[in-house]
């Protein structure tokens, strides 16, 4: 059991109820002014100022916003499943709260004059911890899909779970060469094995693999397929309203801290400071609730990478969404994977001195390198030659034709429809004559 563990064992109750309460309201507080700040910087992206009414700077906007939806009618669709549409929304939120609680923001403090650490479970598996909540999360976004009784929310869902079950693999896979290197599945264990160096710089396609398919798990933009208003109105939660919609919204962005957190931790040090700032003092950046700070400071970058996604880029095709996950991101994970755990083994054998090993891990870079510039990219598809077209006329733009005849109103269209009749109805404005005049009734 390291020092995490037993400082935690140790926790009273009270202080247990305090950190339970103090994640709770900052997942909260992080999910409101991550809203706010989402909305203000892609208005700055777009050139307008973004939300400035509510508060100053506007920053009471998702506040008001959550009244408004507490405030709301609530509307249950005729053809739903009561109980399940009602407890989707609670199964969505639970697992992110889950996540976050084996995730350490700080080291050693002392509360109250209790010593206690900044981390509310420790376990030796808290890897699979996460990766169990997120899997579990997918499960209120399918029943949310499914209660509904409606057929958007339905495909909405069943996107959601390919989505997660496509990019849970790639994440799994990302954190294999993080285990590989920190030699514990625990969470402030692999913080510790950072403490010389950051994981970001020594596994940096594990990096790259976990980012995109962080982004894939939380539905975010280019990957928000389960939301495409284009496609499917509003996606899996379009006949949910009132707090039942808020619930998916807060969830929504709990993952997203949560996804970011565990970024930093796993990546970027957890709550260590960045260097240079932890040579000052001999660490001294390092203890108390500076580390807060640092923790903070890189969740925050995360989350701004976020919305900077958002607004930038379009979203992608689904077909395009399944070949990243199943053709891209999984196989080359595996060999990654292949390769670190070799370089991991001659390195703890000493067959291959640092200079040796420096060369020849340099030679490999140099020949993928060469093999992904040299090898000539897959021609396009040949295209068919067009037809040629007639020039147009009245100066280069498409005039339809223009014959001026006008078509038959109904009457006519009675008339000479009618069997053995000969007359002519008459013109606009002209006289009927004797040879359109009907014949009187024979029994005048």
């Amino acid at each position: 059991m390291n020092e995490t563990a037993r400082l935690i064992a140790d926790d009273p109750i009270w202080l247990i109820l305090i950190k339970v309460v103090g994640t709770f309201a900052f997942l909260v507080v992080m999910t409101l002014l991550t809203i706010w700040a989402e909305r203000r910087v892609i208005g700055r992206m777009q050139q307008r100022p973004g939300p400035n009414r509510a508060g100053p700077f506007g920053i009471l906007q998702s506040l008001a916003d959550g009244l408004k939806l507490a405030f709301k009618e609530d509307i249950r669709p005729v053809m739903a499943d009561k109980w399940i549409y009602i407890l989707a929304p609670v199964v969505s939120a639970t697992p992110a709260l889950v996540a976050f609680s084996v995730i350490p923001v700080g080291g050693r403090v002392t509360i109250f004059g209790e010593p206690t650490a900044l981390q509310l479970v420790e376990l030796p598996v808290s890897l699979l911890v996460v990766l169990a909540a997120a899997s579990v999360g997918v499960y209120g976004i399918v029943l949310a899909g499914w209660s509904s009784g409606s057929p958007y929310p339905l495909l909405g869902a069943l996107r959601s779970a390919a989505q997660v079950i496509s990019y849970e693999i790639a994440m799994g896979l990302s954190f294999i060469a993080v285990i590989l290197y920190a030699g514990t599945l625990s969470t402030s264990g692999i913080v510790a094995a950072q403490q010389n160096g950051w994981f970001f710089a020594l596994l940096p396609f594990s990096f790259l693999v976990y980012a995109i398919a962080m982004v894939g798990e939380t539905n975010r933009a280019p990957f928000d397929l389960p939301e495409a208003e284009s496609e499917l109105v509003g996606g899996f939660h379009t006949e949910y309203s009132s707090l039942k919609f808020a619930l998916f919204f807060l969830a929504e962005y709990i993952n997203m801290v949560t996804v970011s957190a565990l970024a930093t931790t796993l990546f970027f040090g957890g709550w260590h400071a960045p260097w240079p700032l932890y040579l000052i003092g001999d660490g001294v950046l390092n203890t108390g609730w500076w580390p807060v700070l640092w923790f903070l400071g890189k969740t925050l970058f995360f989350l701004f990478v976020f919305v900077w996604l958002r607004a930038t880029l379009p979203r992608l095709r689904y077909d395009q969404f399944m070949n990243l996950g199943w053709k891209v991101l999984v196989p080359l994970s595996l060999v990654w994977i292949c390769a670190v755990t070799a370089i991991r083994g001659i390195r703890d054998a000493d067959l291959l001195g640092s200079q040796q090993f420096l060369f020849i891990g340099g030679g490999i870079v140099v020949l993928l390198l060469l093999v992904a510039f040299l090898v000539p990219d897959r021609q396009p598809p040949e295209q068919e030659p067009e037809e040629p077209r007639a020039p147009l006329s009245g100066g280069g733009y498409p005039v339809p034709p223009l014959d001026l005849k006008v078509p038959e109103t109904p009457r006519e269209t009675r008339v000479s429809a009618t069997p053995g009749t000969r007359s002519r109805l008459p013109e606009a404005g002209q006289e009927p004559t004797s040879s359109t005049k009907e014949a009187p009734d024979g029994n005048d």
